[in-house]
Formats: structure tokens, sequence, C-alpha cells
């Protein structure tokens, strides 16, 4: 009972809303529409954080640990200094 109230209230404000929008001039109502695209695109972006935060930062994890294991195998240390082995080549004169 309580849901089809939500319902029909949430619709009827649909109606009245769309009702307004016909009503007002046309740079209004581009300027309500702007308005409208603007907070539906933030609340899109914020459940989509939302929904795949987990996965994001499953993913950044693997990349932190995947480029903390290529520093850690390339380079050779002397002390408290690390030389990768890309300083060992001979450079290119410029």
């Amino acid at each position: 009972m309580m849901l089809e109230r939500i319902f029909a209230a949430l619709g009827l404000l649909v109606c009245v809303a769309l009702l307004v929008r016909m009503v007002l001039p046309e740079r209004q109502r581009w300027a309500v529409d702007h308005h409208a695209r603007r907070v539906w695109v933030g609340l899109h972006g914020a459940a989509h954080r939302l929904w795949h935060w987990r996965g994001h930062r499953r993913a950044a994890a693997r990349e932190t640990d995947a480029a903390i294991r290529r520093a850690r195998g390339e380079a050779t240390r002397d002390g408290n200094v690390i030389r990768p082995k890309s300083f060992d080549k001979p450079r290119k004169p410029h």
C-alpha cells in the first residue's frame, strides 16, 4: 500500500515537472534542461563510483604491485643508491 503511494507521488511529481517545463520560455527551459543534465551526470558518476570502487581499488593494487616488482627486479643497489640496468647501456649522442 505504501509503495503504491510512493510510486503515485513520483509519477505526479514527474508530470508536474514536465508541465512546468512546457510552460517556461525557451531560454529558461534551456537553463532548466542544462541544470537537470548536470545533476543527472553527477548522480550517474556517483552511482558508477559507488558500484565499481572495489574493482578500481583492486586494479590499482595490482598495478602498484607490478610496478614495485619491476622496480625491484631491474635495479642493483649500491648502499642506498639504486641504479637501474638501463643506466649501464651506452647513451645515444645528441
